[in-house]
C-alpha cells in the first residue's frame, strides 16, 4: 500500500516539474473537455485545481502505465463546484511536461485513504 510520505514525495516532485516544464492536458478525450463545460470552468481554473492537489486528495497509485508505457499514473479526486472530479496525472518523460490524462467528473464513487471523514 502507498504511504502518505510516498504521495507527498510524488506531489512535491510533480509540482516542481509542473512549475518548470508545464503540463499537457489530454483535451483529445471528450469527457475531459465536457467536464470544463459542465462545471463552467476555464482551462486556467483547471490548472489551478491540479496545482492545489494535496495528499488527502489521493485515491490510488502508483499505477503502471501499460497503455502508453510512460511513467506511473496517480489518481486524485477534488470537489469542484459540488462535483467529485477524477484526476489522473503522471510525471511525464524526463525533461518534458507533466501530463494530466484525466480530468472529468467521477464515474464511480472514489475512495481517499488519507482523508479523515
Amino acid at each position: 500500500m502507498t504511504t502518505q510520505q510516498e504521495v507527498e514525495q510524488f506531489l512535491n516532485q510533480f509540482k516542481v516539474k509542473l512549475d518548470i516544464f508545464g503540463i499537457i492536458f489530454r483535451n483529445d478525450r471528450g469527457k475531459n473537455i465536457q467536464t470544463l463545460v459542465d462545471l463552467n470552468i476555464t482551462e486556467l481554473e483547471r490548472l489551478h485545481i491540479v496545482k492545489t492537489i494535496e495528499v488527502t486528495d489521493f485515491s490510488e497509485g502508483p499505477i503502471v502505465d501499460t497503455l502508453n508505457h510512460g511513467t506511473d499514473l496517480w489518481v486524485f479526486g477534488k470537489d469542484v463546484k459540488g462535483q467529485e472530479v477524477y484526476i489522473k496525472i503522471s510525471m511525464g518523460l524526463p525533461n518534458n511536461r507533466t501530463i494530466c490524462i484525466s480530468f472529468h467528473i467521477a464515474e464511480h464513487p472514489m475512495s481517499y485513504p488519507f482523508k479523515n471523514n
